[in-house]
């Protein structure tokens, strides 16, 4: 998992990985602009704007209901702006704006980078033929693969309010460095075009806009006494992705198993590749559509399914043991939690909770849960948004972790193995609820 969360510093790269492991599997790419040709006992995937994937397996008995397992692949970042260059004090700085609720601190005095997709015109587009209009655009993964950028603290001597609750500005605190300025003659902006598309291999001419993302270069490690802890960037939620992949490509499905990532979830989900989008309704309507279903036999299909939306949860702090619920206190290395919340900011009920709890006890996989302490406010994740496209019954699960929202945070190592063997249960199950 942690060389995955290595090779996947962007939405972009994750699901780029993705498909690569699932066409090693034999899965069939499918485009969403052209016609489905489907087959029963075939296995398939589908993407949308390269940063959220769905794929799924059909039992050779006919599509009865849809096994779902669904995650995502964002974390809270730094996005770089459009002609980003900034220079003061003799250094050139990148422009960036916030991208997800972080914790500001961590991204002090790391060693930094950026990753995402390039725009491109193809040679095409340059034909002397005037009477072809088309406008031609390609796109490449980029990742600086070095330590390119820093964060520098202001030293405690300028700021004694560092180490008092400091309040940081995005705009002045948290801007990157990425090199001395030597010539101020020059353009700033088109020494980062240059850079941009030396990695990407393509003229500076040809480049036509970026999503760039600041990553945390920090290696990831095992550490413990036993080595019993793991520390990463983007564990939210890659490691609900990979330990769902793991799961879903070595299940035995006897129903329809649907993996699905979606991207955009630290920032509300609202679009056309969010759990808000119709990204999985349409996949889903495609599926039985090209195995000739009816709209009423597509609808009841809906009705037998179930959703595991898998996004990790917080452990209980061992220096802040008394922020959590006095009661449930989901610990690193136990297993799956459940996510429970009053107001619905989770799906969990009592019923799709109990589905879950059955699939581990299955499985012998214990389980946990979460609430949060009931004068907190907990975040929502993409099980309630995806439900307001795809109403089927939900349960929110994850594993237990710290840091959320830091550039690089920690969790259980013995998590995983239980994860993907609770997850291949339930995309193995029949369920009858």
């Amino acid at each position: 998992m942690l060389d995955f969360i290595q090779k996947s510093p962007s939405p972009f790269h994750a699901v780029a990985n993705i498909e690569k492991e699932l066409e090693a599997k034999g899965f069939i790419r499918l485009q969403e602009n052209k016609k489905w040709q489907l087959a029963l006992g075939g296995k398939f995937f589908v993407t949308r704007n390269s940063s959220a994937i769905i794929a799924f397996t059909l039992p050779k008995s006919g599509v009865e209901s849809f096994n779902i397992c669904a995650s995502h692949c964002d974390s809270p970042s730094f996005k770089i702006k459009e002609n980003p260059v900034l220079s003061s004090a003799s250094c050139l700085k990148l422009n960036v704006e916030p991208y997800g609720g972080m914790l500001c601190a961590p991204w002090f005095d790391r060693p930094l980078s950026f990753a995402g997709r390039v725009i491109y015109k193809d040679a095409k587009s340059n034909s002397p033929d005037e009477s072809d209009e088309t406008i031609r655009l390609k796109q490449k993964l980029i990742d600086v693969d070095r330590d390119l950028l820093m964060i520098p603290s202001l030293a405690i001597h300028m700021n004694r309010e560092a180490n008092s609750g400091y309040t940081y500005n995005a705009a002045r605190d948290m801007v990157p460095l990425l090199a001395f300025q030597e010539d101020k003659n020059q353009d700033s902006n088109l020494i980062f075009k240059k850079l941009i598309a030396s990695y990407a291999d393509i003229e500076e001419s040809a480049l036509v806009s970026a999503d760039l993302f600041l990553y945390c270069r920090s290696q990831p490690t095992f550490w413990g006494l036993d080595n019993e802890f793991i520390s990463s960037a983007k564990l939210d939620d890659l490691e609900c992705v990979w330990t769902s992949l793991e799961a879903f490509l070595s299940s035995d499905a006897k129903v329809t198993s649907v993996f699905a990532v979606f991207d955009n979830e630290e920032v509300g989900s609202r679009t056309r590749q969010g759990a808000e989008s119709t990204f999985l309704a349409d996949t889903l309507e495609r599926i039985s559509l090209a195995l000739n279903l009816s709209e009423e036999e597509h609808k009841i299909c809906l009705s037998k399914s179930f959703m595991v939306s898998a996004d990790n949860a917080h452990a209980v702090h061992p220096n802040y043991e008394g922020e959590s619920d006095p009661v449930n206190k989901p610990l690193v290395n136990k297993g799956p939690v459940i996510k429970f919340n009053a107001e619905q900011r989770y799906t969990s009920d009592s019923l799709s909770a109990a589905v879950f709890k059955e699939v581990c006890k299955k499985a012998g996989v214990p389980f946990q849960i979460f609430t949060n302490r009931s004068d907190k406010r907990g975040g929502s994740t993409l099980g309630n948004i995806s439900g307001t496209k795809v109403s089927i019954a939900s349960v929110d699960i994850g594993l237990a972790q710290w840091a959320m929202h830091s550039p690089y945070e920690s969790a259980g190592a013995l998590d995983l193995e239980l994860m993907v063997r609770a997850l291949k249960e339930f995309y193995s199950s029949r369920l009858d609820f």
